[in-house]
This record gives C-alpha cells, structure tokens and sequence, in this order.
C-alpha cells in the first residue's frame, strides 16, 4: 500500500457547526500541501491537544493510560495509519511490534493519532484516502500587507492572568475551559 506521511497541522479550538461537539483536526502531507480533514470527538480532541501542548493532566487519560500500558510491557508502537475511508467514515491501524512480532491493530483515526503524539511515532495516510479526502489550500493572501499595530499595555499580566486560569483548568480536570484557554494564549502571544 502506498502511504504518505503526515504531520497535525491544526485542531479546530470550537467544536464543529451542527457536528454535536465534533472538532475538526487537519492533517497535512509533509512532502506536499494536501490537507486532510478528520472529525474527531471532543475528549479525543482534548488528548491530542493536551498532548501537544505538553500539558499534563494531575492523571492519566485514557491515552496516558494506554501508553503507560505499552511501555510497561515493552511493545514498541511503530507507526500509525489512516488505511481506509469507507461510506464517510475514516479507518485506521496501529502497528506494534513485540519480540520480533508485527501486530497491526483496528483502531479509530482520533485514537490512533493521541496514541502517535504520545509516542512520537509516524503518522501515515494511505495515498487511495489521500486522493479520495484531502484538498489543496487556496493561495493564502500575501503577509507583505502592512498588519495594524496591537496595543502591548498589560500583555504580560494578562498572559499571567490567563496561564494561572490554565493550571487551575487542567488541575481541576476541566479540560474543555484548558483547551479554550490554551488556545486564548496562543492567540494573545501571537498579537492577536
């Protein structure tokens, strides 16, 4: 199977118009421009962008757990795969491999991708997805326009203000309020 290898190019940070709190998380190809679009749930999304944030919750996610299992037993997660799209529904597998044996497991796309960033493993997208799902961007709008100048009064005790709600968020398990905050400070330290 011809596959190509792809990086998180985004996490929607609001759950999806009319999806039922599904966020959308965009794939893109690392050797190309084509971007996958991939609805995932809530909690899965939350894994993924805890995950990526480096923010570690007081206890482990399922994820978490899932990985903690893993290692323990000395399996190595090899890579994952978005293999299949049928009737609209996206498929993939997980490869470990244990004492010299190549497990390929069934998974879903969202746990397959929070299993990846743990791991630090290859995310792969096999080319028939690729070319039945994925879209090119339009050509953005040239960054040369001059851009307005932000005010920068009090930028870093709101960014302090927003960092102690994070902690609190995540130190209470409120990972929804963590996600919109994470990405309130990412805005902020961006000037927007």
């Amino acid at each position: 199977m011809e596959k190509v290898q792809v990086d998180i190019l985004g996490l929607s940070s609001t759950p999806s118009a009319g999806s039922g709190g599904a966020y959308a998380l965009i794939l893109k190809e690392i050797d190309g421009e084509r971007r996958l679009p991939i609805i995932i749930g809530a909690f899965e999304a939350q894994a993924i962008a805890l995950e990526m944030e480096g923010i570690k919750p007081p206890r482990p996610l399922t994820h978490d757990l899932m990985k903690n299992i893993i290692d323990t037993l000395g399996i190595t997660l090899v890579d994952v795969i978005i293999n299949e799209l049928r009737d609209g529904t996206f498929y993939a597998q997980i490869t470990l491999e244990y004492s010299s044996i190549v497990q390929e497991i069934d998974s879903r796309p969202s746990d397959a991708i929070a299993l990846a960033v743990r791991f630090g493993v290859p995310i792969y997208v096999s080319e028939k997805v690729m070319e039945e799902a994925s879209f090119l961007p339009e050509e953005e709008e040239s960054s040369t326009r001059p851009q307005p100048e932000k005010p920068t009064t009090n930028k870093a005790s709101r960014l302090e203000v927003l960092r102690a709600q994070l902690k609190e968020a995540i130190e209470k398990e409120e990972y929804e309020k963590a996600a919109r905050l994470r990405d309130e400070i990412r805005k902020y330290e961006m000037g927007g």
